[in-house]
Formats: structure tokens, C-alpha cells, sequence
């Protein structure tokens, strides 16, 4: 038996939960409305605030998709109730970063400013205090998609490893490596 797809997920009273004769999960929530389509042999049952799932059995394919279906379905719901959060911080002298709407404005070190939109569902925060590194704080109902931007913001200045300047995930561990050695 899958350990994560065994796990029930309890649905929060300000959750709605419908499903569809297609497999088609529609979870709507005080912050938005996410949907996912279903694998037709996974069995949805929603009892007393309840949602379980159930597979036919115990092929490999199905044991995969009953946790599978189980995380993404949870993160739905957790999404549309409470939301994500993720931080991130740009570490470099001169690095920093604004936001203006749904755009963010950043200096890297190139020869020029970085613009990234951001998708409507995504909402966007910068912090710059002196004597610490300005942050970028991504918040979303979507899991998937907060993790999608916030993976193709740090794409653009990776961490490097000799000072570790770049944007990296907040409380992310960065390996140095020596560099050169100074000549005798």
C-alpha cells in the first residue's frame, strides 16, 4: 500500500469540492479555483469532510499514480485554503530588485536591468533593509506554478560557487569552492 496514498485528506470547512463524471477534481477555496484531471482507475471518495483514494490494485502503475494523485490533490487544497509562500534572496553588492504590479525589475550585474512578468495567479513582494540582502517573496494558491516561477527567476543568476553571489532560495546552503591558490 502507497503511504502516501493511503493518507486521508480532511477538507477545511471553507473548501469545495466537486467531481466531475470525467475524473476532472475542481477544488475552489476563499483564494481561487485550481483543477486536475484524474487517472480513470483511481477511485475518489469524498465522506464527512473527507476526501480518500483508491486504486484497483497493486500493479507498480497504480500504486504510482494513487500517491501521486493523493500529493497533488492535498496541495490543492492546502493551496486554495492557506496559500504558499516562497522567498527568495539576491546576494551580490549592487544586486537588487523591485516590483511594480505583476512586474519585477532587477539589477544582477549585467549591463542591463532584468524584467520578469509575472503570471496573474502569482503575487510578488520585494524587501531591500540595509545591511541585509533585498528579498523577493513569492505568495500563490497554485504549488506547482509558484515553484515553476520561482525556479525561472533563480534561473537567471544562479548562485556561483567562488562568493556565492546570485539568487538562491531562502535558508539554501551554498558549497564554495576554494578558488586559486596564491602564487609562492
Amino acid at each position: 500500500m502507497s503511504r502516501i496514498g493511503k493518507l486521508p485528506i480532511t477538507i477545511p470547512q471553507d473548501v469545495e469540492i466537486k467531481i466531475s463524471k470525467e475524473n476532472i477534481v475542481t477544488v475552489k477555496g476563499k483564494l481561487g479555483e485550481l483543477q486536475q484531471a484524474v487517472h480513470p482507475d483511481i477511485k475518489l471518495v469524498v465522506d464527512n469532510g473527507i476526501l480518500t483514494l483508491e486504486r484497483p490494485s497493486e500493479e507498480k502503475d497504480h500504486k504510482a499514480m494513487h500517491g501521486l494523485y493523493r500529493a497533488l490533490l492535498a496541495n490543492m487544497i492546502k493551496g486554495v485554503s492557506e496559500g504558499f509562500k516562497i522567498v527568495q534572496e539576491i546576494v551580490g553588492v549592487g544586486y537588487k530588485a523591485q516590483a511594480t504590479g505583476q512586474l519585477l525589475e532587477m539589477s544582477l550585474g549585467f549591463s542591463h536591468n532584468v524584467f520578469f512578468q509575472l503570471p496573474p495567479e502569482v503575487k510578488v513582494e520585494t524587501l531591500t533593509e540595509r545591511g541585509k540582502n533585498p528579498t523577493i517573496t513569492l505568495t500563490s494558491y497554485d504549488k506547482q506554478l509558484l515553484g515553476q516561477v520561482a525556479a525561472k527567476i533563480r534561473s537567471l543568476r544562479k548562485p556561483e560557487p567562488y562568493k556565492g553571489k546570485g539568487i538562491r532560495f531562502q535558508g539554501e546552503e551554498v558549497r564554495k569552492k576554494a578558488g586559486k591558490a596564491a602564487a609562492q
